[in-house]
């Protein structure tokens, strides 16, 4: 049997230590297909419905794992599928290999059939990006892309004729330059530590400051115990950005929360008072949110010094890894004894977690999302895996469920892409098959991207997905509203029966539209013995209000409300008990 390029392709993964791809299977990448068949007992292929999952499923796998995530598409549209996922990886600083078809390569630019150079396409998303010219080039360009992805953390794209994957790898096809297997797949790791200048220099900054905060992100995920260290010494508050939500747990003492507007009111409190600023592994993208520039000395931690200064001017910028640095840095630091700041900082939380269990445990009808958020907390696992997708429910997710210790949580943080969730919790149980692997997600998200309902079946994956009905796209509904002071338009939503479009899948299905029934409901949907999908019907007028709310935003409010928004009396009537629940 003839060795063949596609085989090269493969072993060379394999050496790498890839265990899954995500994929479909297309014409325009066979020769691939077939090498994986033979390969089967080594590396799993995954059948997706679309390759836009599979790029998601590679993203996720990634963030989950901390290993390569690999996604495969056939050529023209299949590898254009990809697209939005693997943006979704490079904006969050994702490992990920996508591998794609190409057409004949002496036909490419004839308007032949699918006749797309991908590796043109994949120009901007790819930091490698290359197209594979013979049996003898696969061996050094899967090298390359792979410790690519995986040292600067962001995607690598290969190409590949469909006649060249299954052709036999002969020596004399071999360039006299190119040397047989002198690639390696070692991968050179550095610990990266800042100077003793500038980590001498970062603690006399955070000692001299009075208020004190930190900022944390994903690239704090490693080091949460040494900030909480940190915090205790300085009397510092810990405000999390979206994709650092787990790097903190929720019941720490420390954390405020989240920041924006699925963020926390204490955290915005924080961010308008403080003096000092210590940003850990955070490129929070919304500089409304920090503190004025001038307000606050501020340290930046990151392994990219490109992002060093990127959304607030720092005095001190330390380039390296977030728990090497943070264990050098802590014993430059002074215990303080004033820990007013944090206090009030303490004071507020309790006050906001009450808030947010009194609105997780309303009984209003139709019921509101945040008690389905609420229920939903109580019954996680202590290492269970959650994903989110972008829209009101991230709010949701972001505020009501408690992240706990052990727990992981995320969601396309800085693409905010929809119909990334499902694909989320799909790649979270393929790489932990043995833990609790919950998606909460909204109708708009889910409704683009169902079909990996039957990825759920078909590999067994026990996956729980509470999906929230409110028939509107409600993010949009309230940007309209609150940003621009418009009346909504072309944001409400056909309803569809979700439990009845899951058992169609063959997914248990649940429906819930009685907050007295939630519980009841999830513990049933929660106790089946594979995948179940929970349809929760919600109040559509629920406003996702952000923590702090602006002149300008309750101004733009009203003037959607007086211009013609639909449902306006319901709308302002929602919106005012809120606001009078929190005041009392």
């Amino acid at each position: 049997m003839k060795h063949t390029a596609a085989d090269i392709l493969i072993e060379r993964l394999v050496d790498w230590g890839v265990d899954t791809i995500f994929g479909l299977p297309g014409d325009g990448i066979n020769g691939i297909m077939e090498a994986l068949r033979k390969r089967q007992d080594t590396v799993r292929f995954i059948q997706v419905r679309h390759e836009e999952s599979a790029a998601f499923m590679a993203c996720a796998y990634a963030k989950f794992s901390g290993k390569l995530g690999v996604c495969l598409a056939t050529s023209g549209p299949g590898g254009i599928h990809l697209l939005n996922g693997l943006y979704d990886a490079k904006l969050d600083g994702q490992p990920v290999l996508a591998i794609t078809g190409l057409q004949f390569h002496d036909l490419i630019n004839t308007y032949t059939q699918q006749d797309v150079e991908l590796d043109k396409l994949f120009q901007d998303v790819a930091i490698y990006n290359s197209r594979v010219m013979g049996p003898a080039h696969v061996e050094g360009v899967v090298d390359l892309a792979c410790r690519t992805a995986l040292s600067y953390k962001g995607v690598a794209h290969i190409t590949f004729p469909v006649d060249m994957q299954t052709m036999e790898v002969m020596e004399k096809r071999r360039s006299e330059r190119n040397v047989p297997h002198h690639g390696s797949t070692v991968r050179a790791l550095s610990d990266r530590l800042p100077s003793e200048h500038d980590l001498h220099a970062a603690a006399d900054l955070l000692n001299s400051g009075r208020k004190v905060a930190f900022l944390i992100g994903r690239g704090a995920l490693n080091a949460g115990d040494t900030i909480e260290e940190m915090a205790e010494k300085l009397g510092a508050p810990i405000i999390k950005a979206l994709l650092g939500k787990a790097a903190v747990p929720d019941t720490s003492p420390y954390t405020t929360g989240g920041l924006g507007l699925l963020g926390t009111r204490p955290s915005q409190e924080v961010m308008e008072n403080c003096d000092t600023l210590f940003i850990i592994g955070s490129s929070f993208p919304y500089m409304e949110f920090y503190p004025k520039p001038g307000q606050a000395r501020a340290i930046q931690l990151d392994m990219d010094p490109m992002r060093i200064g990127l959304r607030y001017p720092v005095e001190v910028g330390l380039i390296g890894d977030s728990q090497k640095t943070l264990q050098a840095l802590s014993p430059l630091l002074k215990n303080k004894e004033d820990k007013s700041f944090l206090k009030k900082a303490q004071k507020g939380m309790e006050e906001w977690w009450e808030l947010m269990e009194e609105r997780g445990t309303r009984s209003d009808m139709p019921m509101k999302p945040q008690v389905v958020a609420w229920e939903l907390g109580k019954r996680l696992s202590h290492d269970a895996i959650i994903s989110s997708d972008s829209g009101t429910i991230t709010t949701w997710w972001a505020r009501q469920i408690r992240a706990k210790k052990g727990q992981m949580f995320s969601c396309s943080g800085t693409l905010a892409t929809m119909a990334c969730g499902l694909a989320y919790a799909v790649a979270a149980q393929i790489a932990f098959p043995h833990r609790q692997c919950v998606a909460f997600i909204g109708d708009g998200g889910f409704s683009m991207l169902p079909s990996e309902l039957a990825t759920c079946v078909k590999y067994k994956l026990p996956i729980k997905i509470i999906v929230i009905k409110n028939n509107t796209l409600g993010q949009i509904k309230w940007e309209q509203m609150v940003f621009l002071g418009n009346p909504e338009y072309g944001v409400d939503l056909q309803p569809i029966d979700f439990a009845a479009l899951a058992r169609a899948y063959g997914v248990a299905g649940f429906t819930i539209e009685n907050p007295a029934d939630c519980g009841r409901i999830m513990d049933e949907a929660f106790l089946h013995d594979g995948p179940a999908l929970i349809e929760a019907v919600v109040d559509p007028f629920e406003p996702p209000l952000p923590g702090k709310i602006k002149f300008e935003q309750a101004k733009h409010f009203a003037e959607a409300l007086a211009r013609g928004q639909p449902y306006a009396g319901k709308i302002a009537l929602t919106a005012m008990s809120d606001k009078v629940r929190e005041m009392i």
